[in-house]
Formats: structure tokens, C-alpha cells, sequence
């Protein structure tokens, strides 16, 4: 399966989340309190260190580095993450990196 048809069109009919990172691809599922974010990256990325409201994360494809409150965890295919409300993380995201996120957050994200 291709980078481009991997998640199906109900996913990519969702809008677009507007996160600057160059390569990304995600898709923006709005709930009252929550979002839904299903991600695809075409490019190595790194995420700077910061923190927001809880997050929860199942790993669809390839492979995450998470550094969550200073431990460094490397997530792969079918492993899930939480990071708790506050607790500062950041990330090495591999090129082809897919998942499935969860921010216990109305407004994390605007849609493009």
C-alpha cells in the first residue's frame, strides 16, 4: 500500500489539521472535548520540546522516538503511548511514520 492510500477516504475526507511541519499529512476528527488526529508523514521530522493537555497515541506504521519527561521510548508498529497532562515531550518522527492520536483537547488544532 502507498504512503497516499493508506488511510481510506473517510479518513482523508476529514479537513486537513493545520500543524507546520514539513511533510505531514493529518486529518482533523473534531469531538466536543477532544480531537482526533490520523497522521502520515512523508518526511523525517523532529518535534520540539513542549507539553499540552493529555495525549494518547497508537502507532499504525513504522517507527516514533518519544522523549516524554526526559526518558527516551521508541515506539513501533501496533505499540500505543500516553503523556500525561503538563509533562514535557518531544519527538524523532521516521520518514513513513503513521499513527492515530487522541488529544484530551477541543482546540489542540484548527483545521486548514
Amino acid at each position: 500500500m502507498s504512503q497516499q492510500d493508506f488511510f481510506p477516504d473517510i479518513i482523508t475526507n476529514l479537513p486537513e489539521a493545520d500543524i507546520p511541519v514539513e511533510g505531514l499529512h493529518a486529518y482533523l476528527l473534531q469531538g466536543q472535548n477532544q480531537q482526533v488526529v490520523f497522521m502520515r508523514f512523508e518526511k523525517d521530522a523532529k518535534i520540539a520540546e513542549h507539553s499540552h493537555e493529555a495525549q494518547w497515541g497508537v502507532i499504525l506504521d513504522d517507527e516514533i522516538e518519544l522523549i516524554i519527561g526526559g526518558k527516551v521510548y521508541t515506539f513501533t508498529r501496533g505499540d500505543t503511548y500516553f503523556i500525561p497532562k503538563g509533562v514535557k515531550h518531544s519527538a524523532k518522527i521516521r520518514k513513513g511514520y503513521k499513527d492515530l492520536t487522541l488529544f484530551n483537547q477541543k482546540d489542540r488544532y484548527r483545521a486548514k
